[in-house]
């Protein structure tokens, strides 16, 4: 299936504003497409959607972006532009795992975790999952069900919690997969955290046909949720956007995008035929 996977993040009606202060804070960056609903951008070649949601979801650390530099200069460069008006998860230091890392919250909520050496030889900043609350110690798991969905997919990775490092023993420590050749991480943590999955963050698939959506709809609402206009919540609390690619063109256009927008706020799952109607009509 040829798909494309990529994180949205939910803002408070600052999707522009909010992603053209990311695309001056990282290198090779820029803005993709721009609308009243939502704008795309690219941080390193990584794409990202920000959603104009208004204040209903925020988004917390329960999946955050692990971004990675090649120096310890551009891992404090960023740390510097990001932390201004956010708050320090993890101050900015050398740890065991790593010579410099730093975990921090930016200004509009989103937590970023920040690291010199890549993981990937051809991507930089991964969509990371912590696993809290009733989901604690589900990571494993849930890895294993993403991969049996998604092709090109695939666990490259897996450390557990052993006695006396600070949580459940065999609790997923780190573990690095691909789902459609993009790295994700995912972590357990049986912390008292005061957040979980919520539409905060979302994992956007973009399909060409509708047997894709159809496919992707069927399978990650298994044991989850259907929600509305082609947003879902898998058994694990993560929420999912299954949407066709053609619906950014007719998004970015000013004369198609009121027509569509109304056909799919009426949606559940997407309908791509009744969307190219409406855009047609």
């Amino acid at each position: 299936m040829n798909i494309n996977i990529y994180p949205c993040i939910w803002f408070e009606n600052q999707a522009a504003e909010a992603a053209q202060f990311y695309c001056s804070n990282f290198p090779n960056s820029s803005m993709v497409s721009s609308s009243p609903m939502a704008s795309k951008f690219t941080l390193m070649g990584f794409e990202i959607m920000g959603l104009n949601g208004g204040p209903m979801f925020k988004p917390n650390p329960s999946i955050s972006m692990f971004s990675t530099f090649d120096s310890t200069e551009e891992v404090e460069n960023a740390w510097n532009k990001l932390v201004v008006g956010g708050e320090v998860l993890m101050p900015l230091n050398s740890y065991p795992w790593n010579e410099k890392y730093g975990w921090l919250r930016d200004k509009y909520g989103v937590a970023w975790q920040l690291a010199k050496g890549k993981m990937h030889p051809s991507q930089s900043i991964y969509t990371t999952l912590m696993f809290t609350n009733e989901y604690n110690g589900q990571a494993e798991k849930a890895i294993a069900f993403y991969c049996s969905i998604f092709d090109d997919s695939k666990l490259n990775f897996i450390s557990r919690y052993e006695e006396n490092e600070g949580d459940v023993n065999d609790n997923i420590k780190h573990a690095q997969f691909e789902l459609s050749n993009k790295l994700f991480i995912a972590f357990d943590s049986s912390q008292n955290h005061q957040f979980k999955f919520d539409e905060g963050i979302s994992i956007v698939v973009e399909c060409d046909t509708q047997d894709e959506i159809d496919y992707f709809w069927s399978k990650l609402t298994d044991g989850g949720q259907e929600v509305q206009c082609g947003w879902l919540k898998d058994k694990y609390g993560i929420s999912w956007q299954i949407i066709p690619k053609v619906l950014s063109t007719y998004m970015n256009d000013d004369t198609k995008a009121q027509k569509v927008i109304g056909a799919f706020m009426k949606m559940i799952k997407f309908n791509i035929a009744e969307l190219d109607a409406a855009a047609n009509s």
